[in-house]
C-alpha cells in the first residue's frame, strides 16, 4: 500500500479528500496503520534480539548483527574496481562542461602487447573516458556531441599519461621553503598511521612542471627517514574546482573521510612507505635495529588481525555469546598494517643493497605480505634470484637511470641495470623520487635507460603502463583502449627521443597546456633511437658487482679512426670559441679519416688523402658513421673531490669559511684560501664514467658549506694520478664564492659588503692577494648565483671595481636561474653565465622567477641568453641549482650526461638557434673561456663516437684523443 501515491489524492471542489474520506478521518486511519508498523516492528526487534539454539537455549544477539556480519564478510574482498566500473560512461573525475576532443591521424602508442602494439588512427576523448580508439579514420561520429574540439596530430605519437610512481611533489615544496617541508616525521622509525595527504600542498609549483613533462598521475610518498614511514597517495596533477588535496587523489580509500563503506564493494588500493638501509639509522639505529622495529610492528598488526579473525570467525558461526560485550578488535594506528597482511595494501620499500632487499624478503615471507616494488634498489640486478622469492608474487624495481655513488649503497649501481633486470623477466620502473629527478624529466630518465639497453617497448612501459599495474590501476590509466581515463600526452617527436616535448597534455579529458611552446624537431627523432650495444659492458657489470674496470686501454702509436661522417674542432684560426666542421666543405664520397699518433691528428680527410700516414697493422676503428668532436669540459659538480659525496671519509671535506668564528690560528689574521688541486682524487668512479661519457676536462672549486670556495683547479678526469702527464690543465683556474638567499652564516648584503672591500682595498694576505688578482683581471671571479636580485647587484659591484681598478674583470655566474631578467645588463657588464642546471626549475626561492623552456615557455634560459648576446657555457643537471653550496657535491654523478644535457639544450633552443657545433662550444670552448682558461686549439682532447655523436642517444664513445696525455684512450 503507497500512502502517498498521487493516484490517491483526489481534489473536489472547496475541500480535500484522500479516498472519498475528510482529511480527519483519514488520519484516525493513518494513526492506525502507524500501530500496526510498531507492533510489527516490536516483533522484528525481539526476533533479532533473541536467537532459539537448538538445544532450546534461547541467545541474545547483539543489535548491531547485521553489521557486523557484513564487515566480518568484507575482510575478504581483494582491492579492485567496482563492479559496474566497465559499465560506466563518463569518469567519476569528469569536470562538467569539458568539451569532447577528437585527435585524428596519431601514431598510438596504446600500452598493449607488452608495449609493443601502436596504432595509426583516431581517439575520442568524451565524459573524462577515452571514448573511441580507431585504426585509420573515424568516420562514424553518430551519436557523438555536435561540438568537440578537433586536433590534427599529423602522425604524431600519442601515448598515455607518464605515471610517476616515486614522487615527494608537494609534500617536499617547490620552491624550497620550510614552513611546506612534511616530506618526513621525525617522531620514530615506525609510524605507518602518518599519511601522505595530510601534507599535500596543492600551491606546489612543481604540479605544472611535472604535466608540462608529460606525467598526469603520481604516487606521493613520504620521505625515506623513517623503516615505515605512512600511507601514500595515488594523484591526478590537474587542478581541481575545489582546489583541495583530496579532490585530486585517484580511488582514494574508501571511508578517508568518515564516510560509510559498503562492505559489498571491493576496496580501493592504500600503499604504504617503508625504508632499508641508510636513511633509517637518522635514529641511531643499525640495520639489525631496524628490522627488528619493522617485525616488531608487523608482529603487533598480526595480533590484531588474527584477533580480528577470531571475532569473525565466531560472528559468523553465531557463537554470539563467546562474543557477547566485545567490540570488534581494530586500532586507528595499526588498521594500515592489518590491511597490509590481508593483501590489501601495496608495500612500497625503499631498499639499495642486496642485504637489505634479502632482509626484507624474508619479513615478507614471515608475516606473509607481498611487496609491490622495491625503489632504488640500486643492487637489485645482482640479486634476481632473491627477488624470486618473496611472498607471492615477484616485486617490481622502481629506479634510476644514473642518479647513483651519492652515498654508499648506492656505489654498485650499474646505468645496465634496468636492461638486467628486464631479462630476468622482473618489471622495470622509472621513477624521479622528484625532486631529486624533477618529475618533468622523467621520461628522459626512461630514455636514459634505453640508451643503455632497455628495449624501447619496456623503456615505455616502465613510465606508463608498468606503474599503472603496479599501482593496481591498470584498469583505467597506463591504456589507451576504449573505458579508459582520458590522460593522453600528444607529443613532438617519439617519447624516447633525446629532448622529446608534450604539445599538448590530457588529464581526464582536460587539455593542461593553454599556449604550448615547443621548437620543430628533426624528422628522425619521429622514432626510438637505433642504440648502441652495450652487451659487453652490462655482462662485465654483472661480474664484477657493479664495480667493473674502468681503466681504458691506452694506444700511444697510430690509430685510424675510418668511416667519419663529421670532424667538429675548435678552428685555431678564429676566436677560441668557434667550433668548425673540418669535413663540412669536403664533397667527397669517400668514408672520412681521422689518423692520429701520440694523441694528435696527423691526418684528416678522405681515405685517399690519409691512406699514406698509417699501415695495415696500426690500430683501426670503424666509427660506422659517427663523428670525432672536441671533449666536453664540465662545470658545476665536485668531481674529483670524493668518491661518495654523502661519505666524508671518502673526500676532501668542506673548507673553513672566514666569515665564521673561531678561525684557526694557523691561518693567520689575514685569513686563507684553499686550492682545490691539493684535494684532488684521481681514479674515482665518477670522473671516470665522464670520461668515457666524453668529458675529457673538468673544473672544479673547493667543496664548500657557505660563502667562499677558493681556487679552482682544471684536470684530466681520466688520469690515473696527478703526476700523470697532461693531468693537471692548470693548478689554478678561478676564483669562487657563492650568493644565495638562505644560506648559511650572515646576510647576502653582508657577504656583498665584504666583497666590494676584498675587491677594492688592499687586504693583507692569501684571502686578500687572490681577490687583487680578481679585481684587475689576472684570473676570473665565478660567483654561484642564481637571483636575479643578487646577479643585479654583482653589475653594480663589477662596474664598481673597474671605475676603482681601471682594468676590466674577469666576471662569471653561474647557476644563473634568473639571469633572463637581466640579460641585457648582463650582456653590456661583459659578463657570461654558465647555466647549471641547464633546465631550469624553482628548487629554492632564488630559483622562484625562472623561465622553463618549451612547452611552458618559447624559450629557455639559455637560448634566451644567447638572443640577448651574452656568452653562455653549460654545466651538468644534478639535483639542485649550483647557487647552493651543497649543490655540487650531489650533481657528480651527472657529469657523465652533459653530453646529452648539451644535446636537448639544442633541440630546445630550436633550428637556427643552435647548431651542433654551437651546442658543443657551450659544453666545452665556451666553458672554459668563462672560467679564463686558455687552451690552444690543437692541445684540446677530441672525443670518437661510433654510430652518432656527442648530442644523441645513438653515438657511443669509443675513444678519447688527448693530445695533453700523448695517447688514445680506447673503450670499445
Amino acid at each position: 500500500m503507497d500512502l502517498w501515491s498521487t493516484e490517491s489524492l483526489q481534489k473536489t471542489s472547496g475541500s480535500m479528500r484522500v479516498n472519498g474520506r475528510t482529511p480527519l478521518a483519514n488520519l484516525k486511519g493513518l494513526w492506525k496503520v502507524i500501530g500496526v508498523l510498531c507492533l510489527l516492528t516490536s516483533a522484528a526487534f525481539l526476533y533479532l534480539g533473541h536467537h532459539t539454539l537448538s538445544n532450546g537455549v534461547t541467545e541474545r544477539l547483539p543489535l548491531d548483527v547485521s553489521d557486523v556480519l557484513n564487515r566480518c564478510r568484507s575482510l575478504q574482498l581483494k582491492p579492485g574496481p567496482p563492479p559496474d566500473f566497465y559499465a560506466r560512461n563518463h569518469s567519476d573525475r569528469f569536470q562538467p562542461g569539458t568539451r569532447p576532443v577528437l585527435v585524428r591521424n596519431a601514431t598510438i602508442w596504446t600500452g598493449k602487447q607488452n608495449g609493443r602494439e601502436t596504432v595509426q588512427g583516431d581517439v575520442f576523448l568524451d565524459g573524462g573516458i577515452i571514448r573511441t580508439v580507431q585504426a585509420g579514420t573515424l568516420s562514424n561520429l553518430a551519436g557523438r556531441p555536435q561540438q568537440f574540439t578537433v586536433i590534427n596530430a599529423k602522425g604524431a605519437w600519442l601515448t598515455p599519461g607518464i605515471i610517476d610512481m616515486h614522487s615527494h611533489l608537494s609534500v617536499e615544496s617547490s620552491p624550497g621553503l620550510n614552513g611546506a617541508r612534511d616530506g618526513n616525521s621525525v617522531k620514530g622509525p615506525i609510524v605507518p598511521w602518518l599519511r601522505a595527504l595530510d601534507a599535500l600542498n596543492t600551491h606546489d609549483e612543481g604540479f605544472l612542471h611535472a604535466i608540462s613533462g608529460g606525467v598526469t598521475t603520481s604516487l606521493i610518498l613520504p620521505g625515506s627517514l623513517n623503516a615505515i614511514g605512512g600511507q601514500g597517495y595515488v594523484m591526478k596533477l590537474r587542478p581541481t574546482k575545489e582546489r583541495s588535496p583530496t579532490s585530486m587523489l585517484l580511488e582514494p580509500p574508501y571511508g578517508l573521510n568518515g564516510s560509510d563503506v559498503d562492505p559489498n564493494v571491493p576496496p580501493q588500493w592504500l600503499h604504504m612507505k617503508h625504508a632499508c638501509g641508510e636513511n633509517p639509522r637518522n635514529y641511531g639505529d643499525t640495520r639489525m635495529d631496524t628490522v627488528w622495529a619493522v617485525r616488531d610492528a608487523y608482529n603487533t598488526a598480526r595480533a590484531i588481525k588474527e584477533a580480528q579473525d577470531d571475532y569473525c570467525t565466531k560472528a559468523i558461526a553465531g557463537e554470539w555469546d563467546s562474543i557477547r560485550n566485545k567490540k570488534f578488535p581494530e586500532s586507528l594506528q595499526w588498521d594500515a598494517m592489518v590491511e597490509i597482511l590481508r593483501g590489501r595494501v601495496k608495500v612500497q620499500t625503499h631498499c639499495y643493497e642486496a642485504l637489505d632487499i634479502d632482509n626484507f624478503v624474508r619479513i615478507s615471507n614471515e608475516f606473509q605480505f607481498p611487496v609491490a616494488a622495491f625503489h632504488h634498489a640500486h643492487e637489485a640486478y645482482l640479486v634476481p634470484d632473491v627477488l624470486k622469492q618473496a611472498y607471492k608474487n615477484v616485486p617490481a624495481i622502481a629506479m634510476f637511470s644514473t642518479f647513483s655513488r651519492y652515498k654508499r649503497e648506492a656505489y654498485r649501481h650499474s646505468e645496465f641495470a634496468p636492461h638486467l633486470l628486464a631479462k630476468e623477466g622482473i618489471d622495470v620502473i622509472m621513477k624521479s623520487d622528484h625532486p631529486a629527478i624533477v618529475s618533468r624529466n622523467l621520461v628522459h630518465e626512461a630514455a636514459v635507460a634505453h640508451y643503455h639497453g632497455l628495449p624501447d617497448h619496456l623503456a615505455l612501459a616502465s613510465v606508463i603502463s608498468t606503474p599503472a599495474r603496479v599501482l593496481g590501476l591498470d584498469h583505467r590509466i597506463g591504456f589507451i583502449a576504449e573505458g579508459y581515463d582520458a590522460d593522453v600526452v600528444l607529443w613532438d617527436s617519439h617519447p624516447l627521443a633525446l629532448g622529446a616535448t608534450p604539445t599538448q597534455v590530457f588529464i581526464d579529458g582536460i587539455p593542461q597546456l593553454l599556449n604550448a611552446h615547443v621548437a620543430p624537431k628533426p624528422v628522425q627523432h619521429q622514432r626510438a633511437p637505433s642504440t648502441p650495444d652495450f652487451s659487453h659492458e652490462a655482462a662485465a657489470a654483472l661480474k664484477y658487482e657493479g664495480l667493473p674496470p674502468l681503466t681504458p686501454k691506452r694506444k700511444e702509436n697510430v690509430v685510424v679512426f675510418t668511416n667519419v661522417s663529421s670532424f667538429w674542432h675548435a678552428d685555431s684560426s678564429r676566436d677560441s670559441d668557434n667550433v668548425v666542421d673540418v669535413f663540412g666543405g669536403h664533397e667527397s664520397r669517400e668514408q672520412g679519416v681521422v689518423a692520429v699518433e701520440r694523441g694528435r691528428v696527423i691526418c684528416a680527410g678522405s681515405y685517399t688523402a690519409c691512406v699514406s700516414r698509417f699501415t695495415s697493422t696500426d690500430t683501426m676503428i670503424d666509427l660506422q658513421g659517427g663523428a670525432v668532436q672536441p671533449g666536453l669540459t664540465s662545470y658545476g659538480s665536485s668531481l674529483g673531490l670524493a668518491e661518495i659525496a654523502m661519505e666524508s671519509s671518502t673526500g676532501d671535506g668542506t673548507v673553513v669559511d672566514p666569515l665564521e668564528s673561531n678561525q684557526s690560528v694557523l691561518f693567520g689574521s689575514d685569513g686563507y684560501i684553499a686550492k682545490a688541486a691539493d684535494g684532488l682524487q684521481f681514479g674515482t668512479r665518477d670522473a671516470l664514467l665522464a670520461y668515457r661519457s666524453g668529458v675529457t676536462l673538468s673544473v672544479t672549486s673547493p667543496l664548500h658549506d657557505g660563502w667562499l670556495s677558493g681556487l679552482s683547479v682544471a684536470f684530466s678526469p681520466g688520469a690515473p694520478h696527478r703526476l700523470a702527464q697532461g693531468a693537471i690543465v692548470s693548478d689554478v683556474v678561478a676564483l669562487h664564492c657563492t650568493l644565495g638567499y638562505g644560506d648559511p652564516g650572515p646576510s647576502v648584503s653582508t657577504k656583498i659588503a665584504i666583497l666590494r672591500r676584498l675587491l677594492t682595498e688592499r687586504v693583507e694576505g692569501d684571502l686578500g692577494e687572490q681577490f687583487q688578482r680578481a679585481a684587475n683581471g689576472t684570473i676570473p671571479l665565478v660567483v654561484d648565483v642564481g637571483s636575479a636580485n643578487i646577479i643585479a647587484t654583482l653589475i653594480s659591484l663589477k662596474k664598481e671595481v673597474e671605475l676603482k681598478a681601471g682594468s676590466a674583470m674577469q666576471f662569471t655566474i653561474t647557476s644563473a636561474s634568473e639571469a633572463h631578467l637581466v640579460a641585457d645588463e648582463l650582456a653590456e657588464a661583459g659578463i657570461g653565465v654558465i647555466v647549471t642546471p641547464p633546465r631550469s626549475y624553482p628548487y629554492t626561492w632564488d630559483e622562484h622567477r625562472i623561465l622553463p623552456g618549451p612547452p611552458l615557455s618559447s624559450d629557455s634560459l639559455i637560448s634566451h641568453l644567447l638572443r640577448h648576446n651574452v656568452t653562455v657555457g653549460l654545466g651538468p643537471h644534478g639535483i639542485a641549482a649550483l647557487s647552493h653550496p651543497d649543490a655540487a657535491p650531489m650533481a657528480v654523478w651527472s657529469t657523465r650526461n652533459l653530453r646529452f644535457d648539451a644535446g636537448e639544450v639544442m633541440l630546445d633552443a630550436g633550428p637556427g638557434v643552435l647548431s651542433k657545433p654551437k651546442a658543443l662550444a657551450l659544453a666545452s670552448v665556451n666553458v672554459e673561456r668563462l672560467l679564463g682558461l686558455e687552451i690552444d686549439p690543437e692541445d684540446r682532447d677530441l672525443v670518437a663516437t661510433v654510430g652518432g655523436d656527442l648530442l644523441d642517444f645513438e653515438g657511443k664513445v669509443a675513444a678519447v684523443i688527448s693530445p695533453r696525455q700523448g695517447a688514445v684512450d680506447i673503450f670499445i
